[in-house]
């Protein structure tokens, strides 16, 4: 049995995988990391780990050392011009972050079609996939939290953690701030999504994962769908080629 990991900058999405099929998945906080080494005791029958990461660089050494004290062989995926399908036309490959590099394989594992690959987490990352496998660019933009941090981060009065809701014309500060920050991004994907169509003079799905997917999803155009484990389904089919 193999053991996936997902180490973002917030949380660590885990997933059990024997015999091309999930056994079990779950998450912790990325701070408390330490929980992996109790993960491995719990299933004695992991041989293999296989993980990308964007945390702290402690965060890696720490899971190294978990490893290492079972006994067990760590895989870290790093991003390259190729790899699971994708050409990757990044300047430098090397560079693309290792989770949007992997969801990139997970979304070609799910799909052929050409496809807005979203990852909704502390930051957001927004991708094109080609229908020939080709990653051809992307964004990065603050997340929906960071956002709205920024806002009060920035000036005198305006809250961190607004508690207001989307609103089509938003009547009172919280609702303009929650709202402002769904569009802001539903409007970085869909720009995307409009210039990947013109390239590929086809229909342009969308892919959304990461912890704020399922706020985003209701206000991106049709088709979208929301899969909670993507960077795991890219790790599961490089495992298996």
């Amino acid at each position: 049995m193999r053991l996936a990991l997902d180490i973002g900058n917030s949380r660590i999405k885990w997933g059990l995988r024997q015999d091309r099929r999930w056994h079990s998945h779950g998450a912790l906080p990325t701070a408390k990391w330490p929980g992996v080494e109790a993960l491995l005791r719990a299933h004695r029958e992991v041989t293999e780990v296989w993980a990308c990461h964007v945390a702290e660089a402690s965060v890696a050494a720490g899971i190294e050392s978990v490893c290492a004290a079972a006994q067990i062989p760590l895989r870290w995926i790093k991003s390259s011009s190729s790899a699971g399908g994708i050409i990757n036309h990044y300047d430098n490959p090397g560079q693309l972050g290792t989770d949007r590099w992997v969801a990139l394989i997970g979304a070609r594992a799910r799909t052929t079609h050409p496809v807005i690959v979203v990852n909704a987490g502390t930051a957001t990352t927004i991708d094109a996939l080609s229908s020939a496998g080709e990653f051809l660019g992307g964004m990065i933009l603050p997340g929906l939290t960071l956002m709205r941090q920024a806002l009060h981060d920035g000036t005198a009065a305006l809250p961190s953690e607004p508690s207001g809701c989307f609103a089509p014309f938003p009547r009172n500060t919280a609702d303009a701030i929650v709202t402002g920050s769904i569009v802001a991004t539903v409007g970085a994907i869909e720009s995307l999504a409009q210039t990947l169509a013109v390239h590929e003079s086809s229909e342009v799905h969308r892919l959304l994962s990461g912890g704020h997917a399922e706020t985003l999803q209701p206000h991106v155009k049709m088709p979208a769908d929301r899969v909670t484990y993507l960077v795991l389904e890219g790790l599961a089919r490089l495992m298996e080629n």
